[in-house]
């Protein structure tokens, strides 16, 4: 809820564009009102209300949008969006939920970058049964 804009690739926009028009209630309300910028190729005409087209420089695009914006950008999914905004220091913080679910398979979250960075823990709770959410900022800002 404390998020002012919403950071999202395709994929993670057609699904989210599919259902959260269909719902009610706070959340619903903010993530169909808020600006949300979509990182696509492909889209020229977004259907969900608010919704803009990042179509050239991603890096440049975003690092833009963090001046712009006064308040936290938040990116669900969009799993090739983040490593390549983490490659390019664009990420101050991640919110990792942990399922307690091996699948044997899947796509990895943080995928191989040209430098190490550090991270710091700066919140741990646990939610629901038992799914702990995990807090890190990026260290040394």
């Amino acid at each position: 809820m404390a998020a002012e804009v919403l950071l999202i690739g395709r994929r993670t926009y057609e699904s989210f564009a599919e259902a959260w028009p269909k719902y009610t209630g706070p959340l619903a309300d903010k993530y169909n009102s808020m600006p949300k910028y979509v990182v696509s190729s492909t889209l020229t005409d977004p259907q969900w209300s608010n919704t803009h087209v990042i179509a050239g420089d991603v890096v440049g695009e975003v690092t833009k949008l963090k001046e712009q914006v006064d308040g936290e950008i938040q990116i669900p999914g969009s799993i090739r969006l983040v490593q390549e905004l983490i490659e390019n220091d664009l990420v101050d913080e991640i919110h990792l939920m942990t399922f307690p679910v091996i699948l044997g398979t899947g796509r990895r979250l943080l995928g191989e970058t040209t430098d190490k960075t550090t991270w710091k823990l700066t919140e741990s709770k646990t939610v629901g049964e038992g799914i702990p959410i995990t807090i890190f900022q990026r260290a040394g800002r």
